[in-house]
């Protein structure tokens, strides 16, 4: 049976061979607003781990760069019934009131490692409690609500580590209604072997846009996955509505049947959605004033 030590180390270890793939620094759709990203995170993650020795494991390793990505492992595939709890710090929700995890981890292949058939686990458990305060400062598993229990789409073995092979898996789960003014994520851990490489968390929203001479304000998306917004436009500079202008701000964040429209004042003409003054010099008044610049 090999070593626990050793184990956990293979893990380390594949993760800096992967941290050049995940140092770069990363730009979101203009439609997502982030709460939270592990990865942006100076110094230490600082989250609260029960029990407090022999589960989740804060982790530093090095980018080609010499910047630290902080990570959380664990590995006790050799002992059975294990529950082991990873809570974050407490994250604001802000005007959301449905919110996206993307969770991006490895996970070892309990087929490649020995004597743990029974206890070796490939799935982990992602939860939520809501407060309006940041008043917790122990994980109380009574208290939190399961959002769905996660599975890798790869996992590792022996080979990959060898070979320097990553397989990173990215899954994203979502969340809502929420009510309180914040909540806090958690993970449980049943007996795998995994490390957590980034969290984030947002939520989604239509982006500030202009149609039909309307301009349509930053608008958060619905509550539910299939709800839409209804939201009035108003006339850009220099105009007036011919129509009561209206779009639908989608659950995915995007733009949806403009309805109505503004017309550009008098005097004034469409530009790249803006209504702009027109140039009153005809032809025969051009050539006039050029040919006083001439004389």
């Amino acid at each position: 049976m090999a070593p626990l030590s050793g184990i956990i180390y293979t893990v380390a270890s594949l993760l800096f061979g992967v941290s050049s793939g995940i140092s770069a620094p990363r730009s979101y759709p203009a439609n997502e607003v982030t709460l939270l990203d592990s990865r942006s995170v100076q110094g230490e993650l600082a989250w609260v781990a029960s029990p407090t020795e022999g589960g989740w494991e804060e982790v530093s390793i090095m980018d080609e760069k010499n910047v630290p990505i902080r990570t959380y492992q664990v590995c006790n595939v050799m002992e059975a019934s294990q529950n082991n709890w990873l809570r974050t710090h407490w994250i604001q929700r802000g005007p959301a009131q449905r919110v996206y995890i993307e969770i991006k981890f490895t996970l070892r292949d309990c087929n490649s490692l020995p004597g743990v058939t029974g206890t070796c686990k490939e799935t982990f458990n992602l939860y939520y409690q809501e407060t309006d305060s940041d008043s917790e400062r122990t994980v109380r598993e009574s208290r939190f609500a399961k959002i769905d229990t996660v599975a890798a789409d790869e996992s590792f073995t022996q080979v990959d580590i060898g070979d320097r092979i990553m397989k990173l898996n990215t899954e994203v789960r979502d969340v809502g209604v929420l009510t309180r003014k914040g909540f806090y994520l958690a993970f449980q851990d049943v007996g795998a072997c995994i490390a957590l490489v980034s969290v984030r968390v947002f939520y989604k929203r239509c982006p500030l846009a202009v149609r039909n001479l309307a301009q349509f304000p930053d608008t958060v998306t619905g509550a539910d996955t299939s709800s839409l917004v209804e939201v009035r436009g108003s006339c850009v500079d220099h105009s007036e509505e011919r129509e009561v202008p209206k779009m639908y701000c989608g659950a995915d964040g995007e733009w949806l049947v403009p309805i109505g429209n503004c017309l550009c004042n008098p005097g004034y003409e469409e530009r790249n959605g803006q209504c702009q003054g027109k140039n009153r010099l005809t032809t025969k008044g051009f050539l006039h004033v050029a040919a006083l610049f001439v004389w």
